[in-house]
């Protein structure tokens, strides 16, 4: 709930950090604010003598705190603080005790400030420390310049009702801030964004056959959590949304509520949805003036098939944009608490695949195998047998570590370790099959006489 504070009056019972800290966030808004302490600490003192404040000094009445529209008491005293709660309860006042829950009809929310946008975070007292978490999270999900288009929308609200008919209202301002508009505006082009949104009322709505957009969106290994800023906004804002079924339902959860949600059925090996089916329907959609999403697990540009898409969308002058997401193999690093390269021992990443595109022969995967190389594999678990030959006939030792990270940061994460010259019978006691990810470092030459055993000399 959020209440009128338009010359209103605000109590603050205290003269120190406490009362101070609360004055800060009331000066957020445009009430009266009226300090009540014998002595008010230097920062209080500023705001009586500036005028943004009054200072009261005498005796505490039930009269104080009528017709005020809250109130704050944080004297530091545990029984002063309670006396004064008893009186704004007589004047039927809600008050906020500091570090009193058990004494407050309201809490103070963490806030994230936008003018006229204002976000309210709460936790009922109970953990004041997640809800600045959280705040800090939509402190960098929000631009700055949010409020200044709000604002404007404000302004030219009566406009709006004036000149856009009801039924094209909706539409209007989904445009406004969604459209070019909101792009314009958050790049810093205010005045292009004014002007097109004048012209748009002028004409009576916003623009027909407003063009769509493709965005290709790399949802990263499973949980939401990894998922990058502009991922999350591009979900919130889209129209329809195409997935795999590798994507996350949480993950797809973050969509937009009224967006459709298609499922392209893309498993490796069966191509329910042709890759050429999948670009011509998002194609298709774009065109109808709908912002698509074409979300992928990990990063779209990697095994991601992003540049036949990419293709597509620019044959048919759809405007197309690739959103990176964390790759299964940054992924599967960190869950292992490993690094991909290492100063000494591998200078060299590999990402390859043991899958090919139906009809074509499947590929050379270890062809980059050389001493001083980390190779990461994709979508090679049915390959494991063929992998582990040709990396032994390289001169790999069978004793080399595989790591084996399957489903990571999904709930049913399954991590494990073999020796090369086992891997694909470690593949099948573990039941690991589908999307996993092998991790094989093959150390350079020097990490490898150094971790030679020294020969006794006899």
């Amino acid at each position: 709930m959020f209440l009128r504070t338009t010359d209103r009056r605000v109590v603050i019972c205290g003269g120190g950090e406490k009362a101070a800290q609360k004055a800060r966030l009331m000066l957020k808004t445009d009430a009266r604010l009226l300090l009540v302490a014998e002595r008010l600490d230097d920062e209080l003192a500023e705001l009586v003598r500036s005028g943004r404040a009054e200072h009261y000094a005498g005796p505490v009445t039930p009269t104080l705190f009528e017709s005020a529209v809250m109130g704050f008491i944080a004297t530091d005293c545990p029984a002063l603080d309670a006396a004064l709660h008893w009186l704004a309860q007589a004047a039927r006042c809600p008050v906020n005790v500091v570090d009193r829950p058990d004494l407050c009809d309201l809490v103070t929310p963490s806030i994230v400030d936008r003018d006229p946008v204002v976000v309210a975070i709460g936790t009922d007292g109970t953990a004041p420390v997640l809800a600045r978490q959280i705040r800090a999270q939509l402190e960098v999900a929000l631009p700055v310049s949010l409020g200044g288009l709000a604002a404007l929308a404000g302004r030219l609200r009566s406009s709006v009702a004036a000149r856009v008919p009801h039924a094209r209202r909706r539409a209007f301002w989904t445009w406004v801030f969604s459209g070019a508009p909101r792009a314009a505006w958050t790049r810093g082009a205010e005045r292009e964004a004014i002007a097109s949104v004048k012209a748009a009322i002028a004409e009576g709505g916003a623009p027909t056959g407003t063009q769509g957009s493709i965005a290709l969106v790399g949802a990263g290994p499973g949980a939401r959590d990894l998922l990058t800023l502009r991922a999350m906004q591009r979900l919130q804002e889209a129209d329809v949304v195409f997935y795999d079924r590798l994507v996350d339902p949480e993950v797809l959860d973050l969509a937009r509520r009224d967006a459709d949600r298609v499922f392209v059925g893309k498993v490796v090996g069966a191509h329910a949805w042709p890759q050429e089916r999948i670009n011509a329907v998002i194609v298709a959609e774009a065109r109808k003036g709908r912002r698509v999403v074409r979300l992928k697990s990990g990063d779209p540009g990697v095994f991601g098939r992003a540049g036949e898409e990419l293709a597509a969308a620019r044959a048919a002058g759809v405007p197309v944009e690739l959103v990176p997401g964390i790759t299964a193999a940054s992924a599967a690093a960190a869950a292992l608490g490993r690094s991909l390269t290492e100063r000494g021992v591998a200078d060299t990443l590999v990402l390859t695949t043991g899958m090919s595109r139906e009809g074509d022969p499947l590929p050379d995967s270890v062809r980059m195998a050389a001493p001083g190389t980390t190779m990461a594999f994709y979508m090679a678990v049915a390959q494991a047998g063929r992998i582990r030959t040709a990396l032994m006939a390289r001169g790999l030792s069978g004793e080399t570590e595989v790591q084996v990270a399957a489903d990571v940061s999904k709930p049913d994460e399954r991590l494990s370790v073999c020796p090369l010259h086992r891997l694909e019978r470690h593949l099948d006691e573990t039941g690991c099959t589908g999307g996993a990810v092998l991790l094989v470092t093959w150390p350079s030459q020097a990490a490898a006489r150094r971790a030679a055993p020294a020969l006794a000399v006899v």
